[in-house]
């Protein structure tokens, strides 16, 4: 073979050497690319998962009080590596907003319209709990509640308050110190209702639904007629327990201080909402001369701080006490003209 031919085939063989190296070249980064995306899809679907199960309502419970007013308290998975949470709230007339982390603490917060801003400290759970004014509407005597839930959650309706109408069957329905309890499912909820001093036994509350009448229904209204019966024997009893509490209210209000006495008006003609429960933190402190720290209230009544919270401020709404910082804790003291001066 001639030296030219030899040189020829050489660098024929070169230039083969170099396709091959330039295709291998190019496999290689195809598989690299190909292996970053597909471990970019894997890391995304742990990840996001990850964020909504870090953000997600655990349970949500109403209750309605005779005034209009809708208590909101619900339990929240957070992030808690995220230093704060945005949560949508139900309305925008929003009031005495608290903030609980899985620690026991109260959480800072900033309320923006229907959202509030809540700081998380690291905490991994949140329970809040607000007032809210934008889920009754009144025509007539008829009450109507509507919610729009984003999950499953209980109702409590307010006493001596009767069904008259209600767009959807609950899960569960029973009496509760007098007052009606229902699960409910998540979507549009809408219950009409009227109050009643006397319960009327034969009273049928009506129940519309899109669907044709059918056992459900009925076995619904049976169940709700038999409850009415229930609670009027409940309230006959608690007229005889009341007039035993009196005479106990007016021996403990003649043995406050010399200094101080309550006027006894006002005690007693509370305003109908009014609970059982809030009227002995009412007289509990006004046997404890005017004024008592809410931890000392809690011990009293053996209360979670959020109930205690919650109950301070409906008395404070309903211009009984007014509350003051002393010594970094809350002083809950009654208004003056409950308190006399001697």
């Amino acid at each position: 073979m001639s030296p030219e031919t030899m040189l020829i085939t050489s660098e024929e063989h070169n230039q083969e050497n170099g396709i091959l190296f330039v295709r291998i070249n190019d496999i290689l980064k195809t598989m690299v690319k190909r292996y970053l995306i597909v471990t970019g899809l894997i890391i995304m679907s742990v990840i996001i998962p990850l964020q909504i199960s870090f953000s997600s309502s655990r349970s949500l419970e109403l209750i309605i009080y005779s005034d209009g007013s809708t208590h909101v308290s619900t339990k929240i998975d957070v992030n808690s590596l995220q230093p704060d949470f945005e949560l949508d709230l139900f309305g925008s007339s929003i009031n005495n907003f608290v903030a609980i982390g899985d620690t026991g603490f109260m959480l800072s917060e900033k309320i923006v319209k229907n959202k509030a801003i809540i700081y998380t400290l690291g905490s991994s759970e949140i329970t809040t709990d607000y007032d809210i004014q934008d889920l009754i509407s009144k025509e007539g005597r008829v009450w109507t509640f509507t919610f729009n839930s984003p999950i499953n959650y209980t109702l409590l309706l307010p006493k001596n308050s009767v069904i008259v109408g209600m767009n959807q069957l609950p899960n569960n329905m029973e009496q509760v110190d007098e007052q009606t309890k229902l699960d409910l499912n998540a979507g549009l909820t809408e219950i009409n209702y009227i109050f009643t001093t006397t319960i009327n036994s034969t009273q049928k509350p009506i129940i519309s639904n899109d669907s044709l009448f059918n056992y459900v229904n009925l076995i619904i209204i049976l169940g709700i007629s038999s409850t009415a019966i229930v609670v009027l024997v409940i309230i006959l009893k608690r007229k005889q327990q009341k007039l035993t509490s009196n005479t106990q209210t007016q021996f403990n209000i003649e043995n406050i201080t010399e200094k101080q006495s309550v006027n006894t008006e006002i005690i007693y003609d509370f305003k109908p909402e009014m609970r059982e429960d809030d009227k002995e933190i009412i007289k509990f402190i006004s046997n404890n001369k005017g004024q008592a720290f809410e931890s000392e209230l809690r011990k009293k009544f053996l209360l979670p701080r959020t109930t205690m919270w919650r109950a301070v401020k409906r008395l404070e709404r309903l211009g009984l006490i007014e509350i003051v910082k002393k010594d970094l804790q809350n002083l809950v003291k009654l208004k003056k003209d409950m308190v006399e001066e001697k």
